[in-house]
C-alpha cells in the first residue's frame, strides 16, 4: 500500500539551484610545521621529560586533519624522550565498549601501525572526586596511570549546552576521559548547567592528574584547520574559554531566513556529537537558545548517516522524514547507548520512513498546512560541516539574491 496518495504526486516539485555562501577562509597551510611550532615554544617543551609515559588522549568527533595532527605529536613526542601511548577519549561512544572505541579510532586513521605507538582503548575508570551536586567524577585508568597527559581535541560550540566552556579540551577531560560511567554520571546535570559542570570537574581533574598541557584545533567555516594551540595546564580553562569566542567567530551559518523543507544529505558522529549542528538548524531536544542565527525551518528531511558513526544515527529524531536507507543503517544498540547517556532519547527516536528522497519531500510538504506548492522554499545540504555549496528553491533565490555573501550559480538538479 503506497504510503501517499495518487494526488501526492501530481505537482512538480522545484529544480534546485547551486548557490555558495562565503566564509572566512583562513586556514593552517602546513598542519606538521603548525604542531611543531607549538612542541617547540619553551613552556611546552619543558613540560614533557625523558622517559616520562605520555597518554595522548583523542576522542570520537571527525576532526579534519587529525591523523596527522597526532602522528607529527607523537614523533615530536619521541624526540623529546618520552614514551607516547594513545588513550581513547570519547564518553559513552563506540557504544561504551573497547572494542566499539577502537573501530571509531581506526576509522580516523588512529592505529598503532600508523602512530607507531600502542593504542588504548580500555574502559576502566577509577572515581576521582565529586561535585557539589553529588556527581561522581571518573576518569580513565589508562591515563591515570601516565606521567603526563595530553588531551587532543577541537574546540567548537557544543551542539547541548551554552557557556564559556563548550566542546574541546575540558570537556575531553571531563566527559570523553569519564568513559561511559563519567559521561553517564556527569549528564545527571541539566544541561543549562553544563558549562559551570565542566569546569569545576576540569578543575578536579587538573588539580589531581599530570595534565601538561592541551592541543586545541579550530576549524573554520570549510572544515579546514585554522589554529592549533598547545594549552598550558597553568591557563588551561582560561585560555580555552578565549579559544570558545575565536571558534563562534569561525562558524558557518545557513543563510536563508525562512525554509520550508531543509534537505539534510547526511548526519553522523564525525560531522557532530548530536549527527548534526542545532546551532546551525536552530533544531535541538535540549537547547532553547542558540549561538548563532538560525533560519525559521518547518520540516527537515534526513537522506544518509555517514559510514564513520558506524550506525550511531543520534540525532536522527529530531528530523521530520527520513529515508528507508537511514533506518536501514541504524545500530539501535550504539544509538541507544549514546541517547542514554547523554539524557537525550529524543535524539534517539525514529521519524516517518518513505522509500527514497523524493517520498520523503512530498511527505513533508504534505504536512504542512496551506503551504504553496508552486513557491515551495526548499534547501538542500550536505551536512552542517560542509556549507559553503547548498541548492536552493526558486523561492528561496528571491530571499537570499541580494545578499553579497551569496554567489547564485547556473548549474540546476531536481529532487
Amino acid at each position: 500500500m503506497p504510503m501517499l496518495l495518487a494526488e501526492d504526486y501530481e505537482y512538480k516539485l522545484p529544480k534546485l539551484t547551486r548557490v555558495r555562501q562565503h566564509f572566512d577562509s583562513k586556514k593552517i597551510k602546513d598542519i606538521e610545521i603548525a604542531v611543531r611550532e607549538e612542541l617547540g615554544r619553551k613552556e611546552i617543551r619543558e613540560k614533557i621529560q625523558k622517559g616520562s609515559k605520555t597518554a595522548v588522549a583523542v576522542g570520537s568527533r571527525g576532526i579534519r586533519n587529525l591523523e596527522q595532527i597526532v602522528k607529527v605529536l607523537i614523533r615530536e613526542l619521541k624526540l623529546l624522550g618520552a614514551e607516547p601511548y594513545i588513550v581513547s577519549a570519547m564518553g559513552s561512544h563506540g557504544g561504551g565498549t573497547e572494542d566499539g572505541q577502537r573501530e571509531i579510532l581506526s576509522g580516523y586513521g588512529i592505529t598503532e601501525e600508523k602512530m607507531g605507538v600502542p593504542v588504548v582503548t580500555t574502559v576502566d575508570v577509577e572515581c576521582t572526586g565529586q561535585l557539589p551536586g553529588g556527581q561522581k567524577i571518573y576518569f580513565d585508568r589508562a591515563a591515570a596511570q601516565a606521567d603526563a597527559i595530553i588531551p587532543v581535541n577541537r574546540i567548537k560550540l557544543h551542539t547541548d549546552f551554552t557557556g564559556p566552556l563548550q566542546s574541546g579540551l575540558s570537556k575531553m577531560l571531563v566527559i570523553g576521559l569519564g568513559n561511559q560511567k563519567g559521561c553517564s554520571s556527569i549528564h545527571e546535570e541539566e544541561p543549562r548547567r553544563f558549562a559551570e559542570i565542566i569546569e569545576k570537574a576540569a578543575e578536579i581533574i587538573l588539580e589531581k592528574y599530570p595534565v601538561v598541557f592541551g592541543l586545541g584545533i579550530i576549524e573554520n567555516a570549510y572544515d579546514q584547520t585554522c589554529h592549533i594551540e598547545a594549552v598550558p595546564r597553568e591557563c588551561f580553562i582560561k585560555r580555552e574559554k578565549e579559544l570558545v569566542q575565536t571558534a563562534k567567530k569561525m562558524m558557518p551559518v545557513l543563510m536563508v531566513p525562512e525554509i520550508d523543507i531543509l534537505i539534510v544529505e547526511e548526519i553522523g558522529k564525525n560531522i557532530s556529537g548530536a549527527g548534526y549542528d542545532p546551532n546551525i538548524l536552530g533544531r535541538s531536544s535540549v537547547l532553547t537558545e542558540f549561538s548563532l542565527p538560525v533560519p525559521k525551518i518547518q520540516k527537515m528531511v534526513l537522506l544518509d548517516i555517514t559510514p564513520e558513526s558506524h550506525g550511531n544515527g543520534i540525532g536522527v529524531g529530531m528530523f521530520d522524514v527520513i529515508t528507508r536507507k537511514v533506518m536501514d543503517q541504524l545500530d539501535l544498540e550504539a544509538m541507544y547507548a549514546n541517547a542514554l547517556a547523554c539524557r537525550c532519547i529524543e535524539d534517539a527516536r525514529i521519524p516517518l520512513a518513505a522509500g527514497d528522497e523524493n517520498e520523503a519531500v512530498r511527505a513533508a510538504v504534505k504536512c504542512i498546512r496551506g503551504i504553496e506548492k508552486d513557491r515551495l522554499k526548499i534547501v538542500k545540504i550536505k551536512n552542517t560541516l560542509s556549507l559553503e555549496e547548498i541548492w536552493v528553491s526558486p523561492a528561496v533565490l528571491e530571499d537570499i539574491r541580494s545578499n553579497p555573501e551569496i554567489k547564485i550559480e547556473e548549474e540546476e538538479k531536481c529532487i
